[in-house]
């Protein structure tokens, strides 16, 4: 039995320090070290919740190249449980361009394959019934399997997805906020529809990251909380909620990636996912006061 079962997302981040955003149309630009290192949504979800003590299990596809051995070395150092397929298309990566103020832009290569799903569906299934909750990253031979899980979603299994910076029309990504329990996605291409759109996944709880492209983030925080926007469509509530996170990590992929981890284990040692405690959803709510201390908790949706 294990706590989380991520699916899909695993990859390797390439961070370049640059001196501004957007860069100048030059020959070559000098900068700091760059990095080379495992990354990706998935892999951020699973590195979090190991460290949390969380029992981890990822299913992903690797490909066998230089990257591949990257992503590889670093699960096995953690200990992590890992459920991996070749990839003849290679190792997913990111180019994450970085300003001095925080300010990103990452270039994406999905290494998307044309083949059928890399694991059978039985194979998944039993994947899925050994665990408490499950985290569904938005990769192609993920989205393939989506009408098998969406079944065994429904006996019981906690569930999560993180759409990143879906604009509420793309066609690609509604299959995973139809199967999940629990929708997380950026606000940078929502601005002021992220209420309506929320209210298009209606009756599962919406939490919508207050960030935008290229934006700069906010300064250094003086506690260790960041506040994002929990919409709750049933009840059209919209409140803070506590994440446990910095601040200024929340507008980058990995800050994404933690933040839906401390959402997923907050929920599930509240929640029906957790033996612990037994209750529904919760949400943070402001009273009189914005502060963190006049919060109180009120009940949601499940």
């Amino acid at each position: 039995m294990c706590d989380l079962l991520v699916i899909g997302g695993l990859g390797v981040d390439v961070r370049v320090r640059v001196p501004r955003l957007p860069l100048p149309v030059v020959d070559s630009v000098t900068v700091d070290p760059i990095e080379l290192r495992v990354g990706n949504t998935g892999a951020g979800v699973v590195l979090a919740a190991h460290a949390l003590g969380l029992r981890v299990t990822v299913l992903d596809t690797v490909g066998a190249d230089p990257a591949g051995a990257v992503v590889r070395a670093a699960l096995a150092r953690t200990g992590v449980r890992t459920v991996l397929a070749d990839d003849p298309a290679g190792t997913r990566r990111s180019v994450n361009l970085v300003d001095p103020g925080g300010r990103r832009m990452s270039l994406y290569d999905p290494r998307d394959s044309d083949g059928p799903p890399p694991f059978a569906a039985a194979r998944v299934a039993e994947l899925v019934q050994d665990a408490t909750h499950v985290h569904l990253s938005i990769m192609g031979w993920v989205r393939k399997l989506l009408p098998d899980l969406g079944d065994l979603l429904s006996e019981g299994v906690g569930s999560s997805t993180d759409l990143h910076d879906w604009d509420g029309h793309n066609p690609y990504h509604r299959p995973f906020a139809d199967v999940a329990e629990l929708v997380l996605v950026s606000g940078a291409a929502l601005d002021d529809r992220a209420a309506t759109v929320a209210g298009t996944l209606a009756p599962r709880p919406v939490l919508v990251t207050g960030t935008r492209p290229g934006s700069q983030p906010p300064p250094a925080p003086t506690t260790a909380w960041s506040t994002h926007r929990a919409c709750c469509p049933a009840t059209d509530r919209r409140a803070p909620v506590r994440t446990g996170l910095p601040a200024r990590g929340a507008a980058g992929r990995g800050g994404s990636s933690r933040f839906a981890l401390r959402v997923t284990d907050g929920r599930g040692r509240m929640g029906a996912w957790h033996p612990r405690l037994r209750s529904h959803w919760w949400a943070a709510r402001p009273t009189a006061s914005t502060s963190p201390s006049n919060w109180t908790r009120t009940a949601g949706p499940r």
